[in-house]
């Protein structure tokens, strides 16, 4: 836990590592941690942090004419600084594709999800004819439930007013990751968007478009894999999630968590990191990463000045 000047509290969630600071300022360290079914994995992923930091500041600094975000600055690969929001403890899922989740539900029976009617006859992977809304609402235990919009609105969670603008902030957003992921040989399949108030005003938080937060799928070959019935080749954390399973892990009471061989691991890693080239198209730098007093150091020059210029 690095120890940072203006510190006002900390919290630690699944993945990130929160430093709140005054005058409204946030620093995220992403480490290396791998979270699945609402847990977290015994071993960390080389890479990771870096990786999913590096992709979320690529698609916050390529959406803000869609809608205003969080991030002020990454001075390191996994840490990034920016302004401290008022979270709404909504995640908007769009879908484009029956994948995860839905997918898992759908092969139960279910037709509706979060208020949101299915077709019938759809197999895994199939596209929607329009994206969908499915949103869920974050509770304090850390456990995401499925909700409908007529229960948001029922519950006041939200204004409506509000609401009706995180959707289109959503599909306008989901709109420009699923272009930019054609471009690049990939199939958004979902994704997850969170927001929060800033002096009132809607501003996307957290990270967008990453492995972690989204499910892609390679578009070569896509339709013959889908019309033969085969599994689709993706970039996504759903492998982990598919390997627990298989493991017999799911999250459930009583469910004991599998042990990570290295080689696993190694793959995880591997996946993160090809996942970051294809879709930024940069390559990825293995830098090791600063110690905690280089750390303090550089967070607290760059805070000092974000504080004098906001004086």
């Amino acid at each position: 836990m690095l120890q940072l000047l203006h510190q006002k509290g900390f919290y630690q969630g699944k993945v990130r590592d929160v430093y709140e600071l005054e005058g409204g300022f946030l620093v995220m360290v992403a480490s290396d941690r791998i979270s699945a079914f609402d847990h977290i994995l015994p071993r960390p992923i080389p890479y990771k942090g870096a990786v999913l930091n590096g992709m979320a500041a690529f698609f916050l600094e390529r959406t803000r004419n869609i809608v205003p975000n969080w991030l002020l600055d990454t001075p390191f690969p996994h840490v990034s600084v920016g302004y401290r929001c008022q979270p709404i403890r909504l995640e908007i899922v769009v879908r484009g594709h029956l994948c995860g989740h839905a997918w898992r539900l759908y092969q139960q029976g279910q037709r509706r999800i979060c208020g949101v009617a299915l077709p019938e006859g759809m197999r895994a992977h199939d596209p929607f004819p329009e994206p969908i809304i499915t949103p869920a609402i974050k509770s304090l235990d850390g456990h995401d439930s499925d909700i409908s919009r007529a229960e948001i609105l029922e519950q006041n969670i939200v204004e409506e007013s509000l609401y009706h603008e995180m959707e289109s902030a959503a599909l306008a957003l989901f709109d420009f990751g699923a272009r930019h992921a054609r471009s690049r040989g990939l199939i958004l399949a979902d994704t997850k968007y969170e927001f929060g108030l800033k002096d009132g005003r809607l501003m996307l938080i957290d990270e967008i478009h990453t492995p972690d937060s989204s499910r892609y799928l390679i578009l070569e070959g896509f339709e013959e894999r889908q019309n033969a019935g085969l599994p689709q080749a993706q970039l996504s954390k759903e492998f982990v999630r598919e390997w627990l399973m298989q493991q017999g892990f799911m999250g459930r009471p009583g469910d004991i968590m599998p042990a990570m061989p290295e080689d696993f691991v190694e793959t995880v890693s591997r996946r993160y990191i090809e996942l970051y080239e294809k879709i930024t198209g940069l390559t990825f730098q293995k830098m090791p990463p600063p110690t905690e007093a280089v750390l303090e150091r550089e967070l607290n020059l760059l805070v000092q000045k974000l504080l004098d210029a906001n004086r």
